[in-house]
């Protein structure tokens, strides 16, 4: 009994000093949020090579082709680089409108890779043999770049040599297509609007997001170039390029509109994803980042953010340690303290994010609890993503699928690349009735304060599970919206 109430003590502490990391950049942001960084002119214009990786894009490979198509930017300066890995028909609609922008003039190629070593970072690799830029442009399928992109964004590396990245600000192109969307909304923001911010303009590390930024070319190549060790080849370049003395700049007042997830499962996969390669990043690089010759500070907050994803199995672990404990009627009034600096510093964040970002910040508050609900009932899925980084299992490059949906009339049910549920959704139900039991035994035995949080488990593992499974269950096939608005025909077929 003492083992276990130790241990609840340990994990509530854990967590406890995230929250208060989060409470500390939200300060840090406060204290710098009247800095900014204005664009200079645009004297001369350097070479720049866009490169756009596409993986089975069907639903919008020609959208992102053709916004790259559109950046204002001087034709002899700027080379395109469509970088295909799909086995399906997305090849096909890539060449067709990589095609039709040659003949108008634009200097774009697609490289086709048959086999997809090292996935992402293979890719981007690959097209960095036959570039021709001094600077990287990287836009994933699900973005549409502003045509002013560039004319905001290569001017300030002018006079700052050790400058390698630029960051933009991800918008969001359907925030409001559902409940779902608007949590991640939230929580996007929280990170673009505040996170960032701080992180950039305190001198402590930050990450490329994997799309909406710039690269020095000399600053990919100094730092080793893309690797595809770790799945999350941006975070895994970002920490390898400061560690060796690169500066990166973040813009917020530049945003690139981006597709959110509108499928929990796709959201999942996401999750999944940069869950696992986080990890991967805090096991190759951490004792490195520990030994650099940099303040402390920078070393623990960059510990902090490497292994932020840790949040999730603590908060599981939590869950699962105070059946236990309520059984034996341990008082958990002292740890129950804990949890609440937890969350107060996220929660503080994230409705900063808001503020920064939008005159009506008080309206979108009200989503807040439908992020925590999200938050919390993905703890099974990212669990699982931590568990199998620690464990060394490598793995597929999972892509997240996208459906090209931004109103609410559009459909995504039908098509071939809506996920399946997977397995783990029996775990999350399960720890839905875990939380159930736990709820009734703290009923019983008279601990009235722990109810709240255990029915918050409860409700958040119940939704994202419940979801999970009518997200993933088979749709009738119907025409495509998107080809409707095209005038086409063409109808996706399910795949399972």
């Amino acid at each position: 009994m003492h083992i276990v109430r130790f241990i609840y003590v340990v994990v509530a502490s854990l967590l406890a000093i995230y929250g208060l990391n989060a409470l500390a950049l939200s300060l840090l942001y406060l204290h710098h949020r009247r800095e900014r960084a204005p664009t200079p002119p645009l004297d001369e214009a350097p070479m720049v090579t866009v490169q756009l990786p596409i993986y089975n894009e069907a639903h919008v490979v020609q959208r992102l082709i053709d916004a790259a198509a559109a950046l204002a930017y001087p034709s002899h300066r700027l080379e395109i680089q469509v970088l295909d890995d799909s086995t399906d028909e997305t090849t096909i609609l890539a060449q067709r409108r990589v095609a039709f922008h040659r003949a108008r003039g634009v200097d774009i190629a697609l490289l086709h890779r048959r086999e997809r070593v090292g996935f992402k970072a293979g890719a981007l690799a690959e097209g960095m043999r036959s570039a021709r830029g001094e600077f990287i442009a990287i836009f994933d399928a699900d973005f549409i770049p502003p045509r002013d992109f560039l004319q905001r964004t290569i001017p300030h590396f002018r006079n700052r040599p050790r400058l390698g990245l630029i960051q933009a600000r991800w918008g969001h192109l359907n925030a409001t297509y559902s409940l779902l969307t608007r949590a991640q909304a939230l929580a996007l923001d929280g990170h673009f609007g505040v996170e960032h911010w701080a992180r950039n303009r305190s001198g402590l590390f930050m990450n490329f997001n994997g799309s909406a930024g710039v690269w020095r070319r000399a600053c990919i190549e100094d730092a080793g170039g893309w690797q595809g060790k770790a799945i999350c080849e941006d975070m895994d370049l970002s920490y390898r390029a400061q560690l060796a003395g690169w500066e990166f700049l973040y813009l917020p007042h530049v945003q690139v509109l981006a597709e959110l997830p509108p499928q929990i499962n796709a959201f999942k996969r996401q999750q999944f994803r940069w869950a696992k390669g986080a990890v991967q990043c805090l096991l190759k690089l951490g004792p490195r980042l520990l030994r650099a010759p940099i303040p402390l500070v920078q070393r623990i907050e960059g510990l902090l953010h490497l292994s932020g994803y840790f949040i999730h199995p603590l908060a599981l672990s939590l869950m699962l340690l105070t059946l236990p404990l309520l059984w034996w009627r341990v008082d958990l009034g002292g740890p129950t303290a804990y949890l609440g600096l937890a969350g107060l510093g996220p929660l503080f964040l994230f409705a900063l994010g808001q503020q920064a970002l939008y005159p009506d910040w008080l309206r979108r508050l009200l989503s807040l609890p439908l992020l925590i609900v999200v938050g919390m009932g993905i703890a099974v899925n990212n669990t699982w993503a931590v568990a199998e980084a620690l464990l060394g299992r490598a793995g597929a490059f999972q892509r997240t699928p996208k459906f090209c949906v931004k109103l609410s009339g559009d459909h995504w049910s039908s098509s071939r690349y809506a996920l399946p549920w997977g397995r783990i959704v029996w775990a999350e139900l399960g720890a839905a009735f875990y939380a159930l039991a736990t709820i009734g035994v703290a009923w019983a035995r008279g601990a009235w304060g722990a109810i709240p949080f255990l029915a918050l488990y409860f409700i958040s593992f119940v939704y994202v599970g419940g979801l999970s499974l009518w997200h993933g269950k088979p749709r009738r096939a119907v025409a495509d919206p998107q080809s409707i608005r095209h005038g086409r025909t063409a109808t996706l077929a399910l795949r399972r």
